[in-house]
């Protein structure tokens, strides 16, 4: 009776969200209205001088700050990452040099350890930044302002820049992804497919307004997507917003995987990895990142060794 019910919620679904407009196109007559404007301003710490470079990007909202991590060397092209912190700071910090557990480490760090440059962009309302939280809106665009800064540098290749997030940086990453074609590949780790759910005490939004919740809900655009998009998460985190979305979606360019004997959080480390390992791999024109459903969970597991 229980998978029943499940199956008929998830059907709800199916109906409630088909979309025949794209997300950009709908936000672009539609401002938000905000029932609680924050900002964090606390500063930008200055970053180990080994590990990254504290710069400025242009965002429609200012200026914004973010650490990119050095190049292995400035005369070669490298792909580099953009990833999304999970939590509901816009702000960045030394979190991201910080040693973790393996078992939670929502830094993702292995894609800088293994000679990927790696973005981590603060926000508006983060840090000392203009602007205010908008939770997953105006955000949006200052992620793809980011990722155009990143395509600027000379050792970054402007072809192979990625999108990664986890749990509401995961949230964020695919709202990203249905906002623009700018990525080749975007990573989405227990991501939900609609902001709302997070609740309203969480939220500085008003949830009860429809359009506000629509333009923030990932599971209603998910045709708007123009690059390979891959969600992920662990059998014990929030698989079922992973299978909500799976079972809705008719884009051949997003795949989805649950992946059983981890968490929410356990899987941040390995998957990254392995992630990692297939973005090194995407080093021609018409490669594309992949993954087997069949060996992911071998990866996985073998990248922990």
């Amino acid at each position: 009776m229980k998978n029943i019910f499940i199956i008929a919620i998830i059907g709800f679904y199916a109906n409630s969200y088909a979309d025949d407009f794209q997300l950009a196109d709908a936000k672009s007559t539609y401002q938000t209205k905000l029932i609680n404007k924050e900002s964090e301003g606390f500063p930008v710490e200055k970053p180990p001088k080994d590990l990254f470079d504290l710069i400025e990007y242009r965002s429609p909202i200012g200026q914004l700050p973010a650490y990119i991590s050095k190049p292995e060397s400035k005369h070669k092209k490298h792909p580099a990452i953009i990833w999304i912190i999970g939590g509901f700071s816009n702000g960045i910090s030394n979190y991201v040099w910080s040693d973790h557990s393996p078992q939670n480490d929502q830094s993702a760090s292995i894609f800088r350890k293994k000679g990927i440059i790696t973005m981590y962009a603060s926000l508006r309302g983060g840090n000392e930044n203009p602007g205010f939280n908008e939770n997953f809106y105006g955000e949006v665009d200052d992620i793809i302002a980011a990722a155009k800064h990143l395509a600027t540098l000379e050792y970054v290749d402007a072809n192979r820049i990625y999108l990664g997030g986890h749990s509401t940086g995961g949230t964020l990453a695919l709202l990203v992804a249905e906002s623009t074609s700018i990525f080749r590949a975007i990573f989405a780790l227990g991501a939900t497919g609609n902001v709302s759910d997070y609740g309203q005490e969480s939220l500085n939004y008003d949830i009860s307004i429809k359009q506000e919740s629509d333009y923030r809900a990932p599971i209603r655009w998910l045709d708007s997507i123009t690059s390979p998009t891959f969600l992920f998460e662990g059998e014990g985190g929030n698989v079922y917003s992973l299978f909500s979305m799976q079972n809705v979606n008719k884009n051949k360019l997003v795949h989805f995987y649950p992946i059983f004997g981890y968490n929410h959080f356990s899987i941040i480390q390995p998957l990254s990895s392995v992630i990692a390992d297939k973005i090194l791999l995407d080093d021609k024109q018409d490669n594309h990142v992949a993954f087997d459903k069949d060996k992911l969970l071998k990866d996985i597991n073998k990248s922990k060794m």
